[in-house]
This record gives structure tokens, sequence and C-alpha cells, in this order.
């Protein structure tokens, strides 16, 4: 895809799964990249500081930086997202793994905008219910902290 293309938008790509797409999306050569994150993280610096990309966007300004570029989008990859298992202040997992989610899903819905978006094994609860989606069980599931 070249420079002048649409762009893809990778939330969370600061963080390990983040980085390994875009380093994936770099090796099929593209750099039409949007990288979203909270990159004031210095320890995560050697995950993104070495990509092909087009623009990095802090985290809280994606949507704002959006409105003002209205750039044309690709796609949205979204695995932004807190995953300290150990964090049980519930209101730090709802303001960025559901709020900021359902931002990501509101924008690309109105957009027209692919969302690819990335689940987690920690909803799942222990497993003893297995790892399914059947409509029938989720409501049986267990998460063990708030991130789940």
């Amino acid at each position: 895809m070249s420079e002048n293309a649409s762009y893809i938008i990778v939330t969370g790509a600061a963080g390990f799964i983040g980085s390994c797409m875009v380093e994936h999306l770099n090796a099929l050569e593209y750099r039409n990249l949007i990288l979203v994150d909270d990159f004031g993280v210095e320890a995560k610096r050697k995950n993104w500081e070495q990509k092909g990309y087009a623009h990095l966007v802090e985290r809280y300004n994606l949507f704002d930086w959006l409105t003002l570029h209205e750039p044309a989008i690709a796609c949205c990859i979204h695995l932004g997202a807190r995953t300290d298992t150990t964090e049980f202040d519930y209101s730090i997992h709802e303001e960025l793994n559901v709020e900021y989610s359902k931002s990501v899903w509101k924008y690309c819905t109105e957009k027209q905008v692919p969302l690819i978006y990335a689940s987690s094994a920690a909803t799942y609860g222990g497993g003893e219910l297995g790892y399914n989606d059947d409509h029938l069980v989720i409501e049986k599931l267990q998460p063990l902290n708030p991130y789940g």
C-alpha cells in the first residue's frame, strides 16, 4: 500500500500485541499506519520507536486528531486495553476497556470503517465453562478480575 493510500489505525501500538501487529504490517510493507497508545511510558518506547508508521497519536487525542485531519481510514485494528489483571480499580478498566472501545466502535460505525478487535480469555473466568462465545453460556461466565 502506498503512502498516499488510506491509513490503518492500530490502537495499543506500544503494547506487546499491538507492537507485534505493527511489526507484521511493516513486514507486509505497510507504513501508512496511525499508531495509537499512551506513548509516555518510557519502558514501552522500544516497542514502537523502530517501527514504520505515518503518525503517532496519543490515546486520548485520537478522536480530536481524526476530526481535525479527517484522514481516509482503511480499517481500525483495536488492540488497546488496560491488561493489568492485578488492577482492581474497576473505573480504570471501565474507562480504558469499555468506554474507549465503545468510542472506537462508534467512530468506525459512523465512518463505515472496518473494525478488527481483540478479546481476552480473561472474560471466561477460570475456564470451567470452556472458552466459547455461545450466548447460552455468556451469562454464566465469572471473570476473575475487573479486566475480565
